[in-house]
């Protein structure tokens, strides 16, 4: 572990959603880094989509190098795509999308999306809607850098505005400029919606609660 960090009393491990490209502007990869950094002083590990390129290599690299266990996580099509070079930390290697999503949900305490594409965006939204649904109640964020995702919030204003997401739901979305901003954020975060359904409803333990939990 690396020395001089603060522990964070609430996160273990938190997966972090992001692009396998760095995007057009530095302001990108250094919010990457930055985040590496934070988690490393809070003594945070990192579960991530398991590619050593774009954003995903930065923050990977980063945690790693501080001392911090990093899994990866990616389906056997993604391999030759998403990893160049030698990979860092432990990598799980999963048959589809599907069970890469459930293995990082399983995993994570919580769960932070750095700009990306649409992949980046299909999965923090399912993990909002798991939220909404009852099926986790762990902390959703977005690293909101320089406005990244302006719009994207925007919409979910719009949705409650037109009333197609109730407004405790939108405070699911916890989001915030900088890494230790985010990270302060999350760790005060309590869930203020009332879930479509109690967890004990769902099939709950691939998410790493146990069996019959509340």
């Amino acid at each position: 572990m690396a020395s001089g960090g603060v522990q964070s009393a609430k996160f273990g491990k938190i997966c972090v959603f992001c692009g396998s490209n760095p995007g057009h502007r530095k302001v990108f990869s250094d919010a990457a880094l930055e985040l590496g950094q934070e988690m490393v002083k809070r003594k945070i590990n990192l579960v991530y989509g398991g590619g050593s390129v774009g954003l995903m290599g930065l923050i990977s690299q980063t945690v790693h190098d501080g001392g911090c266990h990093v899994l990866g996580v990616i389906p056997k099509a993604l391999m030759p795509i998403e990893i160049s070079g030698e990979s860092v930390g432990e990598v799980k290697v999963v048959a589809d999308m599907h069970e890469r999503k459930a293995v990082m949900a399983q995993q994570a305490d919580a769960f932070i999306a750095l700009p990306g594409g649409y992949g980046t965006m299909e999965e923090l939204l399912e993990m909002i809607t798991w939220s909404q649904l009852g099926i986790h109640d762990k902390p959703v964020s977005l690293l909101n850098v320089d406005g990244y995702y302006n719009t994207l919030l925007a919409l979910f204003d719009n949705g409650v505005s037109e009333g197609f997401i109730k407004p405790a739901c939108r405070d699911i979305v916890v989001s915030a400029p900088n890494a230790e901003e985010l990270l302060s954020k999350m760790e005060e975060y309590t869930a203020s919606h009332k879930e479509v359904a109690p967890r004990t409803s769902w099939e709950t333990s691939r998410l790493g609660y146990p069996e019959g939990s509340s």
